[in-house]
């Protein structure tokens, strides 16, 4: 079957079977594209699934021509390279380059420099992690909204719960409900009409302009709770309190006994130094003498030769002790100072008196991302790292952010980081065994706190992520190759995806169609699209955008219509406007994971 791709039209080309690159195939192949995947050290087991749904598997380098052209290259319309290393995955895009100017080519690089250097050559370059960071930030906030950007017009997709039995519409009026959960998780209608009646308990989601979701009563703020922020005074008196138990106690006595020292120098001087006239020393003028002498200043103001010798005697005393008990108060001083440093530098600041924190345990490309945008957020963050030679942990420390180097699994690990007091955590590292262990291993460690405090996992295999979630109690599980899949579905046939989140266990996909002349969508009216596809605006060719579009208002060529839906849905409306891609074979609405186990 491979060896007959050569002469393929119209098909796509997926270079890479590691992670993305198998949910890329397996969501392209879902929506009937036909494909050619090109590895030269895949899997054998992940060879053997993407054969099996009938996607040949071309062996061989994708930086050789010879390899790309065994692959159809002279007949693909695009070609996503998600090679597992960034320097093959160059070489590929800009070989593909220089054989196909003409074609559409998506790559996905970690490297921001790179990346602007490939756009300018008409190369798509997509971050994974930069693309499943919201997802996984908005999991552990609970914002429960998600802000959207169609044509410079804010919307937010927000949830609320139903308190009343009815249609949406007698509550919500002209809102686009885009999901809702029953009360107890089990069932989930995508993009429901208005006339969908609900229940007592219910989840919601509804999409709308803030003015518009603010008349109906619900909430648009996408960011973090003020109440939630920790304000300037706490984070004052959060480091006030962090140097606090830092400091030796021994620099606490020495601090004691320059004060007593002082006060009694003071109390002396005032009762017993006379001046050549008789007068005594006022307060202010012994406390400015007692200082000066234990700061060994001495600007010779007051003259003790003609004191009486118990006063001569006192002030000599005076002069070493203060001398001593200054020396020592420094050299205290500046090993605590130091000792915070070092601390602070090697992630082991002490966090006892932290509360309403975010942990993250796993400081790879996107455990940094999520780190990021929560201390953007204005929320204190402490990051467990088990790699103490990790790249990213200096770029955390310049934020101020304590990062652990310690196994995140062990119960001391978890008191360091006063799990206790933490409002979520994100297990965010790259094994999916190592995630979920530490996620039971939080559970446990939580104990009756388990179901108030959000936790995070990134797992890979969708099937994996969703078992998780019913049957271990761990909260939310994501897997960020689902997340990121549908943007390289999307740009590589031409759908401009804006945004992916999850409703509940549903993955929505957001997306802008730009309506082909003469194609499936010209002249349609919306309610003939699939009922699980919701079309949220329309942006006309004259630049007025229409939101909400009415039930009978009907595409236009040169429209750019704003979809939001399960990928397959938007994917399926995307093949019917589009006359030049082959048919293929129809959608499956259901799959097992194709990911082997074992």
């Amino acid at each position: 079957m491979e060896g007959s791709c050569a002469g393929w039209r119209g098909h796509i080309i997926v270079c890479g079977l590691d992670d993305v690159g198998l949910r890329t195939v397996e969501q392209l192949h879902l929506a009937g594209v036909r494909i050619v995947v090109v590895e030269d050290d895949a899997d054998a087991r992940l060879v053997r699934v993407v054969r099996g749904w009938g996607v040949p598997v071309v062996v061989g380098s994708p930086r050789l021509v010879e390899t790309l052209g065994e692959a159809g290259l002279p007949g693909a319309v695009a070609v996503i390279c998600v090679l597992g290393d960034d320097l093959h995955t160059i070489e590929a895009a800009l070989l593909t380059r220089e054989n196909r100017p003409d074609i559409r080519i998506v790559v996905q690089l970690r490297n921001a420099a790179v990346g602007r250097a490939l756009s300018a050559l008409s190369i798509s370059v997509l971050d994974v992690a930069g693309l499943s960071t919201p997802s996984l930030v908005e999991a552990c906030l609970r914002t429960g909204t998600h802000e959207l950007d169609l044509d410079g017009t804010r919307f937010v997709a927000a949830q609320t719960v139903a308190d009343f039995t009815g249609p949406l519409r007698s509550r919500y009026g002209a809102l686009a409900p885009l999901a809702v959960t029953s009360a107890d998780g089990l069932e989930i209608e995508v993009c429901p009409g208005r006339d969908h009646v609900v229940r007592p308990g219910d989840v919601v989601t509804l999409l709308g302009t803030a003015p518009e979701l603010e008349d109906a009563g619900l909430n648009s703020d996408t960011t973090v709770a003020a109440s939630a922020r920790p304000n300037w005074l706490r984070r004052k008196l959060h480091v006030a309190q962090t140097v606090l138990t830092a400091v030796d106690r021994r620099l606490a006595y020495a601090l004691g006994a320059l004060f007593f020292l002082l006060v009694t120098a003071m109390v002396v001087l005032r009762l017993g130094y006379r001046e050549p006239d008789g007068t005594r020393m006022t307060l202010l003028d012994a406390g400015y003498f007692a200082v000066e002498t234990i700061g060994t200043v001495g600007f010779g103001d007051f003259y003790f030769r003609d004191q009486p010798s118990w006063l001569r005697g006192f002030a000599i005393a005076l002069m070493i002790l203060g001398v001593l008990l200054a020396t020592s108060f420094y050299a205290l001083l500046t090993n605590t100072l130091v000792s915070i440093r070092l601390q602070e530098a090697m992630g082991r600041r002490r966090l006892t008196q932290l509360t309403g924190h975010v942990v993250v345990a796993g400081l790879g490309s996107v455990g940094v991302r999520v780190v990021e945008r929560l201390h953007g957020a204005g929320l204190d963050v402490v990051v467990i790292e088990h790699d103490e030679s990790c790249r990213y942990a200096d770029q955390v420390r310049d934020l101020g952010i304590p990062v652990i180097f310690a196994d995140a699994t062990l119960p001391r690990t978890l008191d360091r980081v006063q799990l206790a007091e933490a409002r979520a955590v994100a297990v965010l590292t790259s094994d999916d065994l190592v995630n979920l262990e530490t996620g039971l291993a939080i559970r446990d460690q939580l104990g009756e706190r388990a179901s108030d405090v959000p936790v995070v996992l990134r797992l890979f295999d969708r099937t994996l992520a969703a078992t998780v979630e019913r049957n271990f109690n761990l909260g939310l599980a994501r897997s960020t190759a689902a997340l990121a899949a549908p943007w390289f579905v999307g740009a590589a046939l031409g759908l401009d995806v804006i945004a992916t989140f999850y409703v509940s266990s549903q993955l929505m996909l957001v997306g802008r169609l730009t309506v082909a002349p003469g194609g499936g969508l010209d002249g349609l009216a919306m309610q003939d699209l699939s009922a699980r596809t919701r079309v949220v605006a329309i942006s006309r060719a004259e630049g007025e955008l229409e939101h909400p579009p009415r039930r009978n208002t009907r595409f236009s060529a040169g429209d750019k219509a704003y979809l939001i839906g399960p990928y397959e849905e938007l994917l399926q409306v995307l093949r019917r406007d589009d006359r030049t891609q082959p048919l293929g074979h129809p959608l499956r609405r259901r799959v097992a994971d194709p990911r082997p186990h074992g």
